[in-house]
């Protein structure tokens, strides 16, 4: 290179884990990165580390020059916002299944537990499947405003604790939901940026068939479940996403789910999520 025009690179210097490597063009800084201080810069100096004639920083430096500065605000890499995501669907979707799956492949996920009234399965475990409780302290969560959103569900109510969703979107763990329609649209009124996800099946077919095969209701519970999915399927286009699950392909379906939350994460305009 000739006289006007130089290049020195500054690396880490002892155990200030201080870096910078700058371009010099005509004795103008035209790149820059971190902290300089006035004492390294002359350490620097003496080793013979600064090759320019026309740069002297222990001169000029009575104290610490920031490096970097001007380029900051030109290249801001926000760091992606929380997601508040709701998955849900008609009776018969697999919702439950999904969520299972998805808490045993250890996602890093905030789980929201469910407060309901209705009767516990078998295996259903109280503060892991959903917090059982009786209508009466049912009642007092939700004239204590204790509730995100809760409804009534085929008799039984059912409602999302508000403080732990609050906790978690603030230490920006992504919180995953599970509700049943009614209650997505409801959150999405609450929080217009929510994530919601529909699950369904191959077809209206597959749906009554798996609904048909849980045993867990009686004649007349099943026919109002059958019928209140078929409504439900008419409303997906309330969703942001749709989700196929179909039969023995239960990681395809987690695993699709979860490209979905990875990609929101790379928006441009991030989802903000305020409850």
């Amino acid at each position: 290179m000739g006289t006007d025009y130089s290049l020195f690179a500054i690396f880490t210097v002892d155990q200030e884990n201080i870096e910078a490597l700058s371009a010099i063009e005509a004795g103008k800084v035209i790149g820059r990165h971190t902290l300089i201080l006035p004492n390294q810069a002359r350490v620097w100096k003496e080793a013979n580390f600064l090759l320019s004639p026309r740069v002297d920083i222990s001169e000029r430096a009575e104290g610490p020059v920031w490096y970097n500065n001007p380029m900051s605000s030109e290249f801001d890499i926000q760091k992606p916002n929380p997601l508040l995501i709701v998955i849900s669907g008609p009776s018969g979707a697999g919702k439950d299944t999904v969520m299972q799956r998805m808490k045993e492949r250890g996602l890093p996920f905030h789980f929201v537990i469910t407060a309901t009234t209705r009767p516990k399965r078998v295996n259903e475990a109280h503060g892991k499947d959903y917090f059982f409780v009786s209508k009466e302290e049912f009642a007092r969560m939700i004239e204590q405003d204790e509730l995100i959103e809760h409804a009534i569900v085929y008799g039984d109510y059912k409602g999302i604790p508000k403080q732990q969703v609050r906790e978690a979107l603030a230490s920006g763990q992504d919180v995953v939901m599970r509700l049943d329609v009614q209650g997505a649209e409801t959150v999405r009124k609450l929080a217009p940026d929510a994530l919601l996800v529909f699950l369904t099946t191959e077809s209206e077919e597959e749906l009554v068939r798996r609904l048909e095969t849980r045993k867990t209701e009686t004649a007349e519970e099943l026919a109002l479940r059958i019928a209140t999915a078929r409504k439900e399927l008419k409303r997906m286009e309330a969703f942001d996403y749709v989700v196929i699950n179909r039969d023995f392909h239960l990681d395809v379906t987690v695993n699709t789910i979860r490209s979905i939350i990875e990609a929101e994460h790379h928006r441009v305009r991030q989802r903000k999520v305020s409850l």
